[in-house]
């Protein structure tokens, strides 16, 4: 895996962002205060075991305070129950996505995806209202769940829905946890 060395610059603005002092960073990647702060001021080059963890500790504290309003993807594309199964699909096709919401005032009532689709076993399956396809079970948090909240779903599902007062705000699959996290 290519990592990318941070600059001094780098490492300071995550540490700040995370409110962690020299110390604390120090402490969490095992290393000694000073040498937090002469990486930062750019006066020495870390050897790179002490730069990974230092880089570790800080993906550490991001995970632990990241949420899903932070991982989320906003202005979700959807189908309402009453739509046919064919619009659907081409809504999927044409985004790119294995799966939608199925939403009903603003309110999530399900999520349609690919398998659903392909588990209707008629050749009028297009004709049908998403209705009769989607699942109804479906895994909805609140935007300030935790990461440790959305893998512990993501470990059972493709999506989870973000629902803030009953309305859907965004969606979170597998994959936008894996590019936060790696």
């Amino acid at each position: 895996m290519g990592m990318d060395l941070p600059t001094p610059a780098d490492l300071k603005e995550r540490r700040t962002d995370l409110e962690l002092t020299q110390s604390e960073l120090a402490e969490r990647a095992d290393v000694s205060q000073p040498l937090i702060a002469r990486i930062e001021g750019g006066d020495v080059d870390p050897r790179l075991s002490t730069l990974r963890r230092i880089v570790n500790a800080l993906d550490r504290a991001e995970s632990a305070v990241m949420h899903a309003q932070d991982i989320m993807h906003e202005g979700v594309v959807s189908v309402a129950p009453d739509d046919g199964v064919r619009e659907a699909i081409d809504l999927m096709v044409t985004e790119s996505y294995s799966q939608l919401p199925v939403v009903r005032d603003g309110r999530p009532q399900g999520i349609i995806s690919n398998s659903d689709i392909r588990q209707l076993d008629s050749e009028h399956a297009g004709d049908l209202p998403v209705a009769e396809a989607m699942r109804e079970a479906t895994t909805t948090v609140e935007p300030d769940a935790t990461l440790d909240e959305l893998n512990a779903h993501l470990n059972h599902q493709d999506a989870v829905m973000v629902v803030d007062d009953g309305h859907l705000v965004g969606i979170i699959t597998e994959a936008d946890v894996a590019a936060r996290v790696s």
